[in-house]
């Protein structure tokens, strides 16, 4: 007898633990969630799966997941079906779409069409769902998407969906509502945008927004103030997932350290931890599925029960694998954890090579921190480094290009020479990534460098990486680069491109057409006063606060990291 082949739904329900199922013909409000790429990377989303357990947590509602398939090259997507229960997107009352990276933007087309849903909001009518764009994008600059979106989560998860479920619930106890006035009443919620009731203009000054006085005039993020009062972790398992053998656990939120090109470091403010004791519980429910727990934070080597954290998983019998280690907080202890939990691999980012670009960046790093650092890896056991750089910086030089090189070779001499004293000497990769200027950052002013010079650098690097043994080098497309900041910094005009994007068409032929200075915009220096898209949003970080930074930057001042009670960029205010 022939093996009855599983569709891919299938396969992924036999294999999951922790999924939850309801009864689909009991009254509850219906969410699809969909995760715009395959399922290994959604599944491997932590703040995909904090979703979908808050929303299943409620009595009144039902969510099931919906990916992207994985597809052939020149293949199309016919329909998308829940994994839960396979049914197609229009069964659902509420689309919603957790936007995570720039470059998810170009699946959005193939969903829309899959879903037999129109792509733009206007195109809707009452018997079509109501779609929610959610996900750190949606509060870096939701403006590329806004065009699609009914609703924009601006913020963090946990404060804005039980209001915005409530709202929702009840029109769907009514009938009579009418899907506009609908919208204008959740667009009261503190976090939550409808894009409909502001109108955009562009003018030489940048871009404003009109709206009425019914709606607020900018958009307040929202963020969760105490970590401990909402878990996230893994809460299903899936050995197809990214990370699949292990299982995640959030341990705090936002940075400290205030690097100038991170949006991340700035978006996420203020920084938050969670109690030793919650997390140490998190794990216990982690160990009963994995035996590996998988610590994620913008730093995990500032968390300040981090040592007791490691040591309180090991002693129940698990592993650890880290999502980050800030250099300066590397010391021998940590080390000797890391390898007694089975690692022999770590990455970590200088960024910069000379002192001069650290200090731009304010990173924060000396060289001499760098290479002790390096020199506690190698010394307690980890085999493999890799090495994260930007190029294409604001205030770059091809001196700080040369810089890297110089410190990718100190960096091989203190590997190649531990690694002979203790028989093994392991790889070195030095990972390169053109600089973005993302909102909401103090570069945000600053212009992306021209494709010309950057693959001048990139070819630079390579060339000298080549001659460095056991060394491997990796460098982002600048292509890519390029198109992930039109995405990252784009306005509205940019959605109706999104379809030809989708399909490989030339960005630099497509905004030619469209009449977009292309060029110009990504590579200009923005004035002090020029208005941004995002600027509907108001991050809380004050905007005078970014612009004193980015001229402390230019400057090569340094900026001490944030302390509790500091309030100097706004967000404690």
């Amino acid at each position: 007898m022939a093996n009855k082949v599983l569709s891919p739904n299938q396969l992924h329900r036999n294999e999951e633990f922790g999924t939850c199922y309801h009864s689909w013909n009991e009254g509850r409000y219906r969410i699809a969630l969909i995760y715009p790429n395959g399922y290994q990377q959604g599944m491997g989303n932590l703040g995909f799966q904090t979703v979908y357990h808050l929303i299943n947590e409620r009595e009144d509602c039902l969510c099931e997941r919906f990916f992207l398939p994985e597809l052939s090259s020149g293949q199309g997507v016919k329909s998308l079906l829940s994994v839960e229960s396979d049914h197609p997107l229009r069964d659902f009352d509420l689309i919603a779409l957790s936007i995570s990276f720039e470059n998810d933007y170009l699946h959005l087309p193939a969903i829309f069409a899959a879903g037999n849903i129109p792509m733009f909001a206007r195109q809707r009518s009452d018997d079509d769902p109501l779609v929610l764009f959610g996900g750190v994008c949606a509060f870096i600059n939701p403006e590329p998407f806004a065009e699609m979106a009914d609703l924009i989560a601006v913020g963090e998860a946990e404060p804005i969906l039980s209001l915005l479920l409530d709202g929702l619930r009840n029109d769907h106890q009514q009938a009579s509502v009418q899907r506009n006035e609908l919208l204008l009443a959740l667009a009261q919620l503190p976090g939550v945008y409808v894009p409909r009731f502001y109108q955009p203009s562009y003018t030489e000054a940048g871009i404003t927004y009109q709206c009425s006085e019914a709606v607020p005039k900018n958009i307040k993020r929202q963020y969760l103030h105490d970590l401990d009062s909402s878990a996230s972790r893994t809460f299903i398992q899936s050995n197809a997932a990214e990370f699949g053998h292990m299982s995640l656990v959030e341990v705090s939120r936002g940075c400290t350290r205030g690097c100038r090109f991170c949006a991340a470091g700035f978006v996420y403010l203020p920084p938050r931890e969670r109690s030793l004791d919650n997390l140490l519980q998190q794990s216990d429910e982690g160990l009963c599925q994995r035996n590996r727990i998988g610590l994620v934070a913008a730093a995990i080597a500032d968390y300040s029960q981090v040592v007791p954290l490691q040591k309180g998983i090991i002693a129940r019998g698990g592993d650890i694998s880290v999502s980050s280690l800030r250099l300066d907080a590397i010391d021998a202890e940590a080390v000797a954890l890391l390898t007694q939990a089975g690692h022999n691999s770590v990455a970590i980012a200088p960024e910069a090579g000379s002192q001069r670009m650290r200090d731009i960046i304010n990173k924060g790093l000396s060289e001499e921190q760098i290479l002790s650092a390096v020199h506690m890896l190698a010394d307690g056991g980890i085999r493999h480094l890799k090495l994260y750089f930007l190029i294409g910086l604001p205030f770059e030089e091809m001196a700080d290009i040369e810089a890297i090189v110089a410190l990718v070779q100190k960096v091989s001499a203190i590997r190649q020479a531990g690694g002979k004293a203790r028989g093994h000497i392991g790889n070195l990769t030095v990972s390169v990534n053109p600089f973005i200027p993302k909102p909401f950052t103090p570069f945000q002013w600053a212009g992306m460098e021209g494709e010309k010079l950057l693959k001048k650098k990139g070819r630079l690097l390579q060339s000298a990486c080549s001659r460095i043994p056991n060394t491997r080098y990796l460098m982002e497309s600048v292509r890519l680069s390029i198109l992930q900041a039109f995405l990252s910094r784009g306005d509205r005009r940019i959605s109706v491109m999104l379809p030809e994007l989708a399909k490989g068409a030339n960005l630099r032929q497509i905004c030619s057409t469209a009449g977009f200075p292309l060029i110009d915009e990504l590579t200009r220096e923005r004035r002090q006063d020029e208005s941004f898209a995002w600027e509907i949003i108001d991050s809380g970080v004050q905007r005078g606060y970014l612009w004193r930074e980015y001229q402390r930057a230019a400057q090569q001042h340094l900026t001490p990291p944030c302390v509790p009670g500091c309030c100097r960029c706004g967000v404690c205010n």
